[in-house]
């Protein structure tokens, strides 16, 4: 009794009545059942690994993992487990030596397949809510009737309600292939309230035409209604994840376009080597990866928050080379511009392939940009993806307030509008281009570090985004910051729907004429300037 009250002061509930229930059936472990797991056809050991796997001896679990682990042997017809240099008996866990002519047990993908099911079957009785969750999952995808009675103990025994629901809903997809008409009818009703993929692929195999699939008309009834009842949910996911991906789509171009709408936007500079100081972040990135691997790897998934000041002075400190050198002597002619950032475009791939390397280099995500958050069953939302959504909102967040509210702002503002006035006022007009040029550089730099993170790092990495970002600034009106945003998450949205319908080339083509007709009709872009300034 106070044992009893110890466990459920512990809430290990679960556990104690899956032992209560699995203590009257329990067999022991034998010598016999564990050369049947290990030795014979695939056939026969997959038999053996489902039928032991229910006994209810707990040392089938750590016999399982060591099939699993390669560390059984066979001789004799007895069964050795290697624990370090020690060999023991698999069936009593004493200790044994091993026959000199002990064959290693091999285990095709088939039976590593058994062995993880017998597993996560196993794992149903844990006390941990998580991981007798994380079994659940792992079981649906392969129902199997042989894991039905202990499956039904699991469920009888659960008190968590995701996990009862998904141990129904694995029940009811061992169920559907069941010779019993009304258990098929039972489990087509239970698996028309599933949200899971997998599910709907186990309904679409049973709706094939017979012999292969369900044959009784009224089952066949049932399951088509569990299918278009599933679809329903899923096509939400899948909205969402169209939408997600649209508005993550659009941050990426939201970060590319901002340096371009200052570059272009505010100082009227078609900078086609705009993609080239992205991806110049991009490397940027990648060195610094490299050098936090190898100088610093306890802090390796730090090297993020070192990577985006650096990619952002690594492109400024090129962009403001590239204004000193070259556009400065080309202010009001766009034409001779166009054709000499072009040409700086070419010799940029060109050194970076000389240094790097033509090929894509790796850039590893930091293990807190690793993974994602799953909303739906088939909705997960990544994380590397939120991250850039909410770095490309800080971004225009900090870009806003700088032109707005600091003196450098100030004078930019005053340079594009009015350049012999601000000259008049005192204003350095050379030094402010130069800055002006160089943060929009930076900002391209910040672009590709975030790039670097979602997608290849190699020397042609700006040439896919150059296109889109000129685009997006013409589209939200040029020098409108605000306009951009709302530009580039248009774009990104529209494009990702029309991709699931046409397909990603006549995307493209469709969002290119969507716009050339809105410019036809509305040449100065969403948001046109007003007042004084224009």
């Amino acid at each position: 009794m106070i044992l009893l009250r110890l466990l459920l002061r512990l809430r290990a509930l679960p556990c104690l009545l899956a032992l209560l229930t699995l203590a009257g059936g329990a067999r022991a472990f034998t010598a016999a059942d564990a050369l049947a797991m290990a030795d014979g056809d695939t056939d026969d050991r997959a038999a053996a690994i489902a039928r032991v796997a229910t006994s209810g001896d707990p040392k089938v679990p750590a016999f399982l993992q060591s099939l699993l682990d390669g560390e059984v042997r066979v001789a004799g017809g007895k069964v050795y487990v290697l624990q370090g240099e020690q060999a023991v008996d698999a069936a009593t866990g004493a200790a044994a030596t091993l026959p000199a002519d002990a064959e290693d047990v091999v285990n095709s993908n088939r039976i590593r397949r058994e062995i993880g099911a017998a597993l996560s079957t196993l794992r149903l009785m844990s006390a941990d809510v998580a991981e007798r969750a994380a079994a659940a999952k792992a079981l649906k995808d392969e129902p199997d009737e042989s894991r039905l009675p202990i499956i039904e103990k699991a469920l009888a025994a659960e008190t968590d309600a995701k996990v009862k629901a998904d141990l129904e809903v694995l029940r009811g997809a061992i169920l559907v292939t069941s010779q019993d008409k009304a258990k098929r009818l039972a489990a087509a009703a239970s698996l028309a309230g599933s949200s899971e993929p997998s599910i709907k692929s186990l309904l679409v195999e049973r709706l094939r035409p017979a012999p292969d699939g369900e044959a009784d008309a009224e089952v066949r009834s049932a399951l088509q209604t569990a299918l278009r009842d599933l679809e329903s949910r899923l096509a939400w996911g899948e909205r969402l994840g169209v939408l997600f991906t649209g508005i993550s789509l659009g941050s990426i171009l939201v970060l590319v376009a901002l340096g371009l709408a200052i570059t272009y936007g505010l100082m009227g500079v078609i900078n086609m080597a705009h993609g080239e100081l992205m991806m110049i972040g991009a490397y940027a990135t990648y060195v610094v990866q490299n050098l936090f691997r190898t100088h610093f790897p306890g802090a390796f998934d730090a090297y993020v928050l070192v990577a985006i000041p650096c990619s952002f002075l690594a492109a400024a400190l090129v962009g403001a080379v590239l204004e000193r050198g070259v556009i400065r002597w080309l202010y009001g002619r766009p034409l001779e511009t166009l054709l000499a950032t072009w040409g700086i475009s070419l010799v940029l791939m060109q050194s970076v392939r000389s240094l790097f390397g033509a090929q894509n280099v790796p850039v590893e995500n930091p293990s807190w940009l690793s993974g994602g958050v799953q909303v739906l069953s088939n909705l997960t939302l990544p994380f590397n993806r939120l991250a850039i959504i909410v770095f490309a909102c800080a971004v225009f967040l900090g870009i806003v307030f700088m032109v707005t509210r600091t003196r450098l702002g100030l004078f930019v503002r005053g340079v594009t509008q009015n350049r012999r006035m601000a000259a008049c006022m005192g204003v350095n007009t050379a030094r402010v281009d130069t800055y002006a040029f160089a943060l929009g550089s930076g900002i391209a730099g910040l672009a590709g570090c975030a790039l670097s993170q979602v997608g290849n790092v190699g020397p042609d990495l700006g040439q896919a985004y150059i296109v889109d970002s000129f685009m997006v600034v013409v589209l939200g009106g040029v020098g409108q910051l605000i306009g951009t945003v709302y530009a580039a998450l248009g774009l990104g949205v529209i494009n990702k729907f029309l991709e699931g319908w046409t397909g990603a080339v006549l995307a493209k083509i469709f969002v290119l004429v969507l716009i050339v007709v809105f410019i036809q009709k509305r040449p100065q872009g969403l948001f046109a300037i007003k007042g004084r300034e224009a």
